[in-house]
């Protein structure tokens, strides 16, 4: 029979699905798998990852599902094969194993998961077996939205408006699955099911405490909350301490929600704030774009003259900035929030991000890998672009001076303190006035609020007037 592999990667729904979607309808036996990486895996600094856990919950609901699928069409024994190795020998492997003709995936633009996927190509090339990818992850991929030359766009805004005109809206139609459910295919009886989290060298997290559903329907649900406020989106999305944006970051980054239906979903409420929401959406796929044409930007500036920027040589600033010492409340509540619970609201990772880089003068690229090792929705592109962003060395057509004051940004987003006094307690009985910029405070009310600073909470690092005078000088340097 023509038999074919889907390889699930971070597109983990059995739903809406361009690679299961095109294997169903041109194979007669379809097989699903999905490998956890050890290439991956093993290069984790701890064993108790949350993604790592997110990933293992959505890997077994997604078994489930397919199972359920399969004995809806008749076919008991249908599942999601699960492997434990290096993905670029274990697919080749499996692919022998099952006889099947091709392997099909969705793409996965990061620059290893395209070496990853040129070493299975070759692998099963030398056994007459075709490797395919579908674009799933986005609406339009890598060369698809262009400047009318040609060439790729560089700044967001020109980007978006040619995003928006070319949208056509069978883009966004979902890719059947259950339709031709009767072709998957049983799962091999001698294939092990679903590894126990500790057979993966893994220990349990505090994710359930932290209240991220997890899989399809955990993403069912955030999308069906968010759905009935997404018309306040525009103005509640700021403020940390309202409950303002999606939260759908971690699943848009594991694939357990579909990108096609959020963009139709927000298109058709047609709001403020819906319209907003799309924006967002589109810099994701922005971002993708950049990543995509200009692979260099993990490593370097996506202006390249910005990579002679000198910046500061401060271990003991940035671990305090890590730790969220930094004197600055706002800055510092946002660096515990991420720490906590691997989650930071996103107009406090351009106030964390703009402090490093500005206030504090250090190398983007410390604190993007700081996020990096502990975002639950760490993702390449768009974790690289935001820091970027923040510095001023990537696509944006701001100038380097735009430098966020962290004491009017506490503010503006957190005017009564709300946020800063759930992830910095010490503050708790600070008055509303001084919440801001304790260090203004009397000794006598640091003794009312029951608070001393440069004892209890630390005085600032840094003066921001006096920082910013210093990154004016050294970007201007660069800008000669």
């Amino acid at each position: 029979m023509n038999t074919a592999l889907v390889w699930f990667r971070r597109d983990l729904r059995s739903f809406d699905n361009a690679a299961l979607s095109q294997a169903l309808a041109q194979f007669d036996r379809v097989h699903c798998a999905f490998v956890f990486d050890t290439e991956i895996l093993d290069a984790l600094p701890a064993r108790r990852d949350r993604r790592v856990e997110f990933i293992w919950h959505a890997v077994a609901e997604l078994d489930r599902a397919l199972a359920e699928l399969g004995a809806g069409a008749g076919v008991p024994g249908a599942g999601l094969i699960v492997a434990h190795g290096r993905a670029d020998r274990e697919i080749p492997a499996l692919a022998r194993e099952l006889g099947v003709q091709a392997v099909l995936t969705n793409r996965d633009y990061e620059p290893e998961a395209l070496a990853r996927d040129a070493r299975v190509m070759q692998a099963l090339a030398r056994d007459g077996i075709a490797f395919r990818a579908f674009k799933d992850q986005v609406v339009f991929e890598s060369d698809e939205v262009l400047t009318r030359e040609g060439r790729p766009f560089s700044v967001f805004t020109p980007y978006r408006n040619a995003w928006r005109r070319q949208l056509d809206p069978a883009r966004l139609q979902p890719f059947p699955v259950a339709s031709n459910a009767a072709r998957l295919a049983p799962r091999p009886l001698q294939r092990d099911n679903m590894p126990a989290l500790a057979a993966l060298g893994f220990e349990p997290t505090d994710l359930a405490a932290l209240r991220l559903p997890t899989g399809m329907s955990g993403g069912r649900a955030l999308v069906d909350d968010f759905m009935g406020r997404i018309g306040r989106y525009r103005e509640a999305r700021d403020y940390p301490a309202l409950k303002g944006v999606s939260y759908l970051s971690t699943h848009l980054r594991f694939g357990t929600v579909s990108v096609r239906e959020l963009f139709a979903r927000a298109l058709a409420e047609g709001s403020e704030g819906a319209q907003c929401w799309v924006d967002e959406l589109i810099w994701r796929e922005f971002y993708q774009m950049i990543l995509w044409h200009h692979p260099r930007v993990v490593s370097a500036s996506f202006r390249p003259e910005y990579d002679r920027v000198r910046w500061e040589d401060d271990p003991a600033g940035f671990e305090a900035w890590q730790e969220g010492r930094t004197g600055y409340p706002i800055v510092d509540a946002g660096m515990r929030q991420l720490r906590q619970s691997g989650y930071m609201h996103n107009r406090l990772r351009m106030v964390a991000a703009s402090f490093l880089t500005k206030d504090l003068g250090i190398d983007w690229r410390l604190g993007e890998r700081h996020f990096a090792a502990l975002l639950n929705d760490y993702d390449l592109a768009a974790n690289n672009g935001g820091w970027q962003w923040a510095a001023s060395t990537g696509c944006d057509a701001q100038p380097y001076f735009r430098i966020f004051n962290p004491v009017t940004q506490s503010e503006r987003f957190d005017p009564k303190g709300g946020f800063i006094r759930r992830y910095v307690p010490e503050l708790a009985r600070v008055p509303e006035r001084y919440i801001h910029a304790p260090w203004k405070m009397s000794a006598a009310d640091q003794a009312a609020a029951g608070v001393r600073i440069g004892r209890d909470y630390p005085a600032p690092l840094v003066d921001h007037g006096e920082a910013r005078q210093r990154t004016l000088a050294r970007y201007a340097v660069v800008k000669g």
